[in-house]
C-alpha cells in the first residue's frame, strides 16, 4: 500500500522547471533532454517551451508582472496536471519571479509529483551576444520597454537544483549534465 502511494522516484511525475535570460540556452537544453528521452521510451514526456505556452496557451497576455506570473501559473497547472498522472513535463520559460516559481512547484507537489528547477545561469552579456531574436538590441534602442534583464528583473533562483552556465558548455554536454543528475537522483533509469 505503501509502495502504491508513494513509487519510486522513476515512476513518480516529475516536473523539469528550466529558467533563465532570454538566449540563455534553456529551451535548446530542454529540447535536447527531451528528445534524448523520448529516444529512450522511458517516461511520457510533454515539453512545455516559455515561446510555444505564449502563442498556444497563454496568447492575449502581454508582459506585466501580472501577466507573467499567469503565464507561469498556467504553465506550473499544466505541468503539474502532466505529472500527476505519471508523465515528465519539461518547462523552459523564464520565469523571472520567484513568487512565480515556487507558485509551480507548490502545484507539481499538490499534484503528488516532484519538481526540479533548473537554473540555465548564463550571464547577460552572453546573452545579448546571442541575442538571435533581437529583443535585447530591440530594448537597448528604446524599441521595447519590460525586457527581462534589461528594464525588468530577473530574480535567480536560490532554490535550484541545478545551476548551469551554457558560455562556454556546449549544448550536448548541459543536456548531459542534466540527464546526469534526472539519474543520480532515481528518476530516471541510469545513463550508460
Amino acid at each position: 500500500e505503501l509502495a502504491r502511494a508513494r513509487p519510486p522516484r522513476r515512476h513518480r511525475g516529475l516536473v523539469v522547471f528550466f529558467t533563465g535570460l532570454s538566449g540563455s540556452g534553456k529551451s535548446t537544453i530542454a529540447r535536447g533532454v527531451a528528445d534524448a528521452l523520448l529516444e529512450t521510451g522511458e517516461r511520457s514526456i510533454t515539453l512545455l517551451d516559455g515561446d510555444v505556452v505564449r502563442r498556444e496557451l497563454s496568447a492575449g497576455l502581454g508582459f506585466s508582472r501580472e501577466d507573467r506570473d499567469r503565464n507561469i501559473r498556467r504553465i506550473g497547472w499544466v505541468s503539474a496536471e502532466v505529472a500527476r498522472h505519471g508523465g515528465m513535463a519539461i518547462c523552459c520559460p523564464i520565469a523571472p519571479y520567484a513568487a512565480a516559481r515556487a507558485e509551480a512547484r507548490a502545484m507539481a507537489t499538490a499534484a503528488g509529483a516532484d519538481f526540479v528547477l533548473v537554473h540555465v545561469a548564463t550571464p547577460i552579456e552572453v546573452c545579448e551576444a546571442r541575442d538571435r531574436k533581437g529583443l535585447y538590441a530591440r530594448a537597448r534602442a528604446g524599441q521595447i520597454t519590460g525586457m527581462t534583464g534589461v528594464d525588468d528583473p530577473y530574480e535567480a533562483p536560490l532554490d535550484a537544483q541545478l545551476v548551469i552556465d551554457t558560455s562556454d558548455e556546449p549544448p550536448e554536454d548541459a543536456v548531459a549534465e542534466v540527464l546526469g543528475y534526472l539519474s543520480d537522483q532515481g528518476w530516471i533509469n541510469p545513463r550508460g
